[in-house]
């Protein structure tokens, strides 16, 4: 699936970018520096002049035949590859070519405009070509940002060998890339659970008949069964009483609420690395981690992301196109610079989804006087869901309120910081008595917390 993921490669030919697509390359300008010996003569014969006019005349005569040589733009061909799919906080190639169809040898500087998603900087590079040979230039990128991002075009300066003028022109190069959750660490993390086989203690005890309501076969009545699992039309074409038998849900729901208010903006940082990952960074890695285990499980997965409105809305389903689709949409899902209706998203998820099913939603509150909204709309969805409330901590306020303080400016902190745990702390607990398993989670720590809590729900049965 990653392949089809993957950027397409994009080609176009070089277009000239301005009026007067020319012009001088350093070897000009050092070529005219022996002219200038004809000075030294001239302090006393000023005739010696007409040779410094001369030697430029030769100089400009040759940077002539140098610009005619040069091949046009048209004849320059240029592509840019990508090495595969682009995910977040991953490093990746990009392969740059350029196709010579003319009888000339080109140097050419390159310059290729990334998007400030994949690098900080844009990229520069050299390419040598001989005539109707090709050659490339590759350069690393890495996913800073998750969503669409704009590459732009490519622009080059070429010279001959001879490097007395130059041609500027550029390839229309722009396309939209798209950087994707962390999809290799979803799947390891999904890998490693598999390989410690719980989920085949899963796939065991799904299959313990009469557990459940799906059905599974028809069988001959036995003393001792329910009249209700009569079937009552095989009964009529055997001429015997046939029983219906039933086995445990092979296929659950789960719901994937992802909170993208003002409050998901926060940078984490990584730690090893300069890379600052956001709150929704890492509740997208977490609910892409869940969505894959969950599909090997066989369970069915949806996705609704959110901010002031619903931003995607994903009904439940499984297979690798629905993960695709997944996949794609996390990708899509934008932090907002507002507070987050989640009341919204409360309504929007109890009318697509009235069978009973299990809820992870992966969210934050702010400190407040009162009770969250959001912790109120969590309580309104366990009346018909099994919600698993994970809250993204602050790694900032529990580092603080774990020292000690040493001064008293650092005292007023360290309190307020104990102080807003503490609140959590009770926030979290009033939810476990309404029966939410409520998770205050460390950000780093979301998958693996995730993963634990999603296995325990199913091994106890508790959906």
């Amino acid at each position: 699936m990653t392949g089809s993921l993957a950027p397409p490669a994009i080609q176009a030919p070089a277009e000239p970018r301005r009026r007067l697509p020319f012009g001088f390359g350093q070897r000009f300008f050092l070529a005219l520096l022996p002219g200038l010996l004809w000075l030294v003569p001239a302090w006393r014969w000023p005739g010696a002049v007409a040779g410094l006019w001369i030697w430029d005349a030769l100089i400009v005569a040759a940077w002539l035949y140098d610009l005619l040589r040069l091949p046009a733009p048209g004849q320059l061909r240029l592509t840019r590859s990508w090495e595969g799919p682009l995910f977040l906080a991953h490093g990746a190639k990009v392969t740059i070519t350029l196709e010579n169809t003319s009888n000339c040898t080109v140097r050419a500087k390159l310059v290729d405009v990334v998007p400030p998603g994949l690098a900080e900087d844009v990229s520069r590079f050299e390419i040598e070509t001989a005539p109707a040979r090709t050659a490339s230039a590759e350069y690393g990128v890495v996913g800073r940002a998750r969503g669409d991002h704009a590459a732009g075009d490519v622009y080059l300066r070429y010279q001959s060998p001879l490097g007395l003028a130059e041609r500027w022109a550029a390839a229309p190069l722009t396309q939209t890339v798209r950087v994707l959750p962390d999809l290799p660490l979803a799947r390891s993390e999904a890998l490693i659970v598999i390989r410690h086989k719980q989920v085949e203690v899963e796939q065991r005890r799904r299959q313990l008949r009469g557990l459940g309501r799906e059905f599974e076969t028809l069988r001959e009545y036995r003393q001792g069964d329910d009249l209700r699992d009569i079937c009552w039309t095989a009964t009529a074409r055997r001429h015997h009483l046939v029983t219906r038998t039933y086995t445990a849900e092979r296929s659950q729901t789960i719901w994937l609420v992802l909170d993208a208010g003002r409050l998901s903006r926060t940078l984490v940082e990584q730690p090893g690395t300069s890379l600052r990952l956001t709150k929704l960074d890492h509740a997208a890695n977490a609910a892409l981690t869940l969505a894959v285990l969950a599909s090997q499980c066989g369970d069915k997965v949806g996705l609704l992301a959110y901010g002031r409105t619903v931003q995607k809305s994903i009904a439940p389903s499984r297979g690798p196109l629905h993960l695709r689709a997944l996949v794609e949409s996390i990708a899509e899902v934008r932090a907002e610079a507002l507070e987050a209706q989640h009341g919204r998203a409360a309504r929007a998820l109890l009318k697509a989804q009235s069978r009973r099913s299990l809820v992870v939603w992966i969210t934050d509150f702010a400190e407040t006087p009162g009770t969250p909204d959001v912790i109120e709309h969590a309580i309104q969805l366990s009346q018909r869901h099994l919600v698993v409330f994970a809250a993204l901590s602050q790694p900032d306020l529990a580092m603080l309120a774990a020292q000690t303080p040493q001064t008293r400016q650092e005292m007023y902190r360290h309190t307020a910081a104990l102080e807003i745990v503490q609140r959590r702390e009770v926030m979290m607990r009033s939810l476990r008595q309404r029966g939410i398993l409520a998770l205050d989670l460390h950000p780093g720590n979301l998958s693996t917390s995730l993963l634990n809590e999603y296995l325990r729900v199913k091994d106890r049965s508790l959906l």
